[in-house]
C-alpha cells in the first residue's frame, strides 16, 4: 500500500470509548499508586475507560502469553463500542504478536491506537499490513504524571481529537526522572531542539524507538522508507555507538537512500549522548548528506512528549531560529 494512502481513524470526542490493552509489559508487574491521577485525567478528556480481559495476566517475563496479548488486541478493535485503543506501556516482546496479528480486522475497523517505545513495532504493522495511520505517543500510564504534563496532553489532544494542522515546537523545559516513583523529585531543565543540519521536507512520517523499529528489518511488516521523513529515539540504555549502529542500519534498509527529513528525539541523561556526538555522527553519515536533520527533540523516553501519527504526513522546518513539525495529515 503506498504510504500516501493510509486511512486516517476517526478522531476521538467527548464520550469516546479507551479501551487499554497490555501488548508488552504487564498491568500486573508495575505498581500503580498513580493510578488514580490518570483515570482523572480520562475524565477531563471526557473519555470511557475499559481494560482488556487479560492486561492484568502476569508471567515470569512480566508479560502474559501471546494468545492473551492478542485475544486483547483483537477484542479492541472488533468491539463497536470502542472507539480508540491505549497501551499500558511499553516493554521487550510486543514483536511476539506479529505473526498473529488479524490485520484484516484491524483495516475493517480502524481506531486510534497510541502507544510508544516497545510499541513501535505494532504500529507499523498496523500501518504496513492493515493500511491504517497509528499514533506515537503516550501510553495510558503516562497520564498518572502528576507533574509537568500540560505539553505532552496538549499535544495528544491536538493529534487525536481535532483535524487541524498541529505545530510541534520545542517545549520550555523538560525533565528526565522517575516521577512514577517520586513526584516531588524533579528537576526541569531548559528546554530547545537543536538543528543540526538545516533545511526543510515533506513527507509521510514513521518511527519512535529505533532500535525497536529496526526489529522489522526484512519482514513482511517493514514500512516504506522512501518520501519519509523519520522520527528517532532511544531511552537511556542506548548509547552513542548504539545509536550510530542502530542508525546505520535504518539506512541499509530499501528505499532509505529516500528518506527527506530525520527527527531525533532526545536522549535520556544516562546515555551520554550529546549535542557534539550527534552532530558528528550526522556529518560522518554520508547517507544524510543534504538531510534537514533535528535533534534533542521532544519524543523519546524524556518528558514531555509530543504525539505524531506514524503514516500521517508532515512538513519538518529544520531552521535554527525556529525549528518545527508541522502534522499536516493525522
Amino acid at each position: 500500500m503506498s504510504p500516501s494512502t493510509p486511512v486516517v481513524p476517526p478522531k476521538l470526542r467527548a464520550g469516546a470509548r479507551v479501551r487499554v490493552v497490555a501488548p508488552s509489559q504487564s498491568m500486573g508487574a508495575i505498581p500503580m499508586p498513580w493510578r488514580t491521577i490518570a483515570d482523572e485525567r480520562m475524565d477531563e478528556l471526557g473519555l470511557e475507560v475499559s481494560f482488556g480481559e487479560h492486561a492484568g495476566e502476569r508471567d515470569a517475563f512480566d508479560s502474559s502469553s501471546v494468545a492473551s496479548r492478542l485475544a486483547d488486541l483483537h477484542a479492541a478493535f472488533a468491539d463497536p463500542e470502542v472507539d480508540g485503543i491505549l497501551t499500558f506501556i511499553g516493554g521487550f516482546n510486543a514483536n511476539q504478536l506479529l505473526a498473529g496479528l488479524d490485520l484484516a480486522l484491524v483495516a475493517a475497523n480502524p481506531k486510534p491506537f497510541c502507544g510508544y517505545s516497545d510499541i513501535t513495532v505494532l504500529s507499523h504493522a498496523i500501518l504496513t499490513g492493515a493500511g491504517v495511520v497509528t499514533y506515537s505517543g503516550p501510553h495510558w500510564s503516562t497520564f498518572g504524571m502528576r507533574d509537568h504534563f500540560e505539553d505532552t496532553l496538549a499535544w495528544f489532544r491536538a493529534c487525536l481529537f481535532d483535524d487541524a494542522p498541529v505545530t510541534l515546537r520545542p517545549a520550555a523545559a523538560w525533565t528526565d526522572d522517575a516521577w512514577f516513583a517520586d513526584p516531588d523529585a524533579r528537576d526541569p531543565q531548559p528546554g530547545g531542539w537543536w538543528v543540526l543540519q538545516p533545511g526543510a521536507a515533506d513527507g509521510h512520517l514513521l518511527g519512535g524507538n529505533l532500535s525497536t523499529l529496526n526489529l522489522l528489518g526484512g519482514t513482511r511488516w517493514w514500512p516504506s522508507l522512501d518520501g519519509a521523513v523519520v522520527v528517532v529515539e532511544d531511552d537511556f540504555e542506548s548509547h552513542v555507538h548504539d545509536f550510530a549502529r542502530n542508525l546505520q542500519s535504518l539506512f541499509h534498509q530499501p528505499g532509505a537512500d529516500g528518506i527527506r527529513g530525520l527527527v531525533i528525539g532526545r536522549f535520556q541523561t544516562a546515555s551520554g549522548v550529546t549535542r557534539g556526538l550527534l552532530t558528528e555522527l550526522v556529518e560522518r553519515t554520508p547517507q544524510l548528506a543534504g538531510v534537514p536533520v533535528v535533534a534533542n527533540t521532544d519524543v523519546g523516553h524524556t518528558n514531555p512528549l509530543f504525539t505524531f501519527p506514524v503514516g500521517g504526513r508532515a512538513r519538518l522546518l529544520a531552521d535554527p531560529s525556529d525549528p518545527r513539525l508541522v502534522l499536516t495529515r493525522h
